[in-house]
């Protein structure tokens, strides 16, 4: 049984429009790396749904890729909230302003 790729893309624009939503939205910049990751995922999904469609391992490699360099991200990002949070106590991101002199 195989879905169609108007599916796939579907769901996948529907997780991308949720997690747009929730980077523009919230304040904690845990939920907006959570919304960044939602944003990677959906686009995931969108090549994988190309590759099962065109009988393809292109998009496949594509996917690998992103999912590599998305754990770099969430390791990096999430030292760095942690860093912030010692320093400032908090993660709402109206009240982080380090970027400042």
């Amino acid at each position: 049984m195989n879905v169609p790729v108007e599916h796939v893309l579907t769901l996948s624009a529907i997780l991308f429009t949720i997690g747009v939503a929730g980077v523009i939205l919230r304040r904690n910049a845990i939920i907006v790396f959570m919304n960044i990751e939602l944003m990677l995922n959906s686009v995931n999904l969108g090549f994988i749904g190309f590759a099962a469609a065109m009988d393809s391992m292109v998009g496949v490699m594509f996917v690998f890729f992103i999912l590599v360099v998305a754990a770099a991200e969430a390791v990096i990002g999430l030292a760095i909230m942690v860093e912030i949070f010692r320093n400032k106590g908090t993660l709402n991101i109206d009240e982080l302003n380090l970027l400042k002199w």
